[in-house]
């Protein structure tokens, strides 16, 4: 056999089958290989809302992309070029993802008729040609898989399938030229009591690497070089453990004791998981009995002089709404973590969107303004969990930090900055007086005092009623009231003089700017540089700071004659750019549960100039 080995500079793999076939896994391991290997990386695991869909159907389908490069990357890629598909189910749900003329490495075994009727094919497609147009290689995983398994003792058959995944991962593993050695210590210490499972697991691995290497099938192998990285430590991270590295950070720079609570679900889930493992940070983490007790359980932290979180996703938010207006009212500092998922109502649990931005503006009864920060990256969120906190402690007020599904469980590349360079947060209480007024302001910030509750001389009362400016006594009087609206507008506004201006991508001003925000980041920026790279007048600019905007924000619109927005809603931001700024704005809207594409706003920039 001749082995040819091709060069390339970045690769996008998607693994896919039955929820039960560890494709989550297996996908996450070839990524952490990647990332040790020097890659740059990004991931998009999809993976279906139901906790066990029914086995084989299109319903169960998990998928997992992986774009590993030599280069930076910042998406996942749009199309695969290799799927590995575990199930006709898999293959009927990606095929048409897959770049013509990819490869499709296919587990035979399950290519049956029951099968093949759960995915709804009328013929097989191995036989019907109707793959034609693909690179397929048939392998039986499961057959392979349990004969190589069979004299390990203590396993079922149950059990012996369980592990084909490791099987398929290493034959991957081969094909693109990746070691096993970091995926054998997983499995070791994942498995650390059980050692039948894993002998089995690794004897999967290594079975499927032997395979490609033994075998005729693959004649080329792929090798993708490591990226040039700033030198430094890196670790693969996801949105969410971001979020929650950042949040303990914070609470270690300001010197306070962090609280998460929370109530479990989806995509926000993890954030509670991670915490939890911390306590040794001074974390404490409630998982409440609903919504409204977890935000109840962080204000009431928050009033005790603790850092307090609470987090949540999609209908989670609604049910908060009341309490985040009486943060407001208490003026006491709260960050709120909503993790954007499709909607309305329970919607798509698992699926992407950005279309609570108009929520977290005007979601409450009242005059209720809470401002509004948005990471654009998984790595993001870690700066943007200490920048929220910051912004609570200039405010004393509740902060919304807006992540989303796509950002949440995506991966990359993270370089672990060193704690002594990142600037404390300065806290601090008033001390006892004899004339102590709850409500007196900071005449920079307009920010009350942070009262700690059972200091001498501090005594006090909070609540949700309408206040006495200053005293913080029940007051009805209208021009009270009128005044303590205005004062929380203005001092929301006032975060503007931390707020730094805004950097344009590209020539300061010509035909066309893009504006983004979240998790849109990465095919926004991939789209833009592919464009100036052939000629187009274009540049682009990515929101963090949604409310209040950079005070640059205008200038930089008028400078450019039309104004791209591609958002995961049905344009929530460009409603808010157009109540401040006149232009001549172009909306693109998506809610399919999916991250763009570069080649869509690409296309769409195209069109457009």
């Amino acid at each position: 056999m001749t082995e040819t080995i091709k060069e390339l500079e970045s690769i996008t793999i998607r693994f896919a089958g039955d929820s039960g076939d560890g494709i989550q896994v297996a996908g996450t391991q070839f990524t952490n290989t990647s990332a040790i290997f020097g890659n740059d990386i990004s991931t998009f695991p999809n993976f279906p809302a139901e906790i066990r869909a029914p086995a084989g159907s299109l319903a169960g389908v998990s998928g997992f992309q992986i774009n590993f490069s030599s280069r930076d990357v910042h998406t996942p890629g749009d199309s695969p070029q290799v799927l590995i598909a575990m199930n006709p189910a898999a293959l009927k749900s990606n095929i048409s993802d897959l770049e013509v003329g990819g490869v499709a490495i296919v587990n035979t075994d399950n290519f049956k008729a029951q099968n093949l009727k759960k995915a709804q094919y009328e013929s097989n497609p191995l036989e019907d040609g109707s793959l034609q147009k693909y690179q397929v290689f048939e392998v039986p995983i499961t057959t392979l898989n349990r004969e190589a398994l069979k004299e390990i003792e203590g396993l079922t058959t149950k059990n012996i399938d369980r592990c084909q995944n490791f099987f398929a991962l290493g034959l991957t593993f081969w094909i693109y030229d990746r070691p096993l050695e970091h995926t054998n210590s997983w499995i070791e210490n994942k498995f650390a009591n059980k050692p039948e499972v894993i002998a089995a697991n690794k004897k999967a691995l290594e079975m499927g690497y032997y395979f490609g290497e033994n075998t005729e099938t693959f004649q080329i192998r792929y090798r993708v070089k490591p990226s040039k990285q700033t030198p430094g430590i890196y670790r693969k991270i996801t949105g969410n453990e971001a979020l929650a590295m950042g949040l303990v950070t914070a609470a270690q720079l300001a010197g306070k004791p962090l609280f998460y609570g929370s109530y479990p679900i989806t995509p926000a889930s993890d954030i509670l998981h991670y915490l939890a493992a911390m306590r040794h940070f001074d974390v404490r983490t409630f998982q409440a009995e609903d919504e409204i007790a977890a935000i109840g359980s962080s204000i009431g932290a928050a009033f005790g002089g603790a850092f307090a979180v609470t987090g949540t996703s999609g209908p989670g938010v609604c049910l908060k709404g009341e309490a985040m207006g009486l943060a407001l009212v208490l003026e006491i500092p709260l960050v709120i973590i909503d993790v954007q998922r499709g909607g309305p109502s329970t919607g798509l649990p698992t699926k992407t969107e950005q279309s609570d931005l108009l929520m977290a503006m005007y979601g409450r009864n009242g005059e209720s303004p809470i401002p509004i920060i948005a990471p654009s990256t998984p790595s993001d969120c870690f700066n943007c969990a200490i920048e929220a906190f910051r912004w609570a402690v200039y405010t004393n007020g509740p902060v919304i930090l807006l992540s989303d599904g796509y950002l949440a469980n995506s991966s990359e590349p993270w370089k672990i900055p060193d704690p002594s360079t990142l600037p404390k947060i300065e806290v601090t209480h008033p001390q006892p007086t004899e004339n102590f007024l709850p409500y007196e302001r900071d005449p920079v910030t307009l920010a009350r005092p942070w009262a700690i509750p059972g200091t001498p001389k501090l005594e006090h009362r909070l609540g949700g009623l309408a206040k006495q400016p200053g005293t913080g006594n029940v007051s009805y009087d209208p021009d009270d009231n009128q005044q303590m609206v205005n004062d929380r507008a203005e001092k929301t506004n006032r975060l503007t003089q931390i707020i730094p201006d805004l950097k344009v991508n590209g020539p300061q001003s010509g035909k066309l700017l893009v504006i983004g925000w979240g998790g849109t980041y990465g095919a926004i920026h991939s789209a833009v540089v592919q464009a100036q790279e052939q000629g187009k007048q274009v540049s682009s600019i990515h929101l963090r700071h949604l409310f209040p905007f950079p005070k640059n924000l205008g200038d930089v619109i008028g400078n450019f004659e039309q104004i791209l927005v591609p958002e995961l809603n049905m344009g929530q931001l460009l409603v808010l750019l157009r109540l401040h700024f006149k232009a001549d704005f172009v909306s693109y809207p998506k809610v399919q549960g999916q991250p763009f594409k570069i080649q869509e706003i690409f296309d769409r920039i195209v069109e457009i100039i």
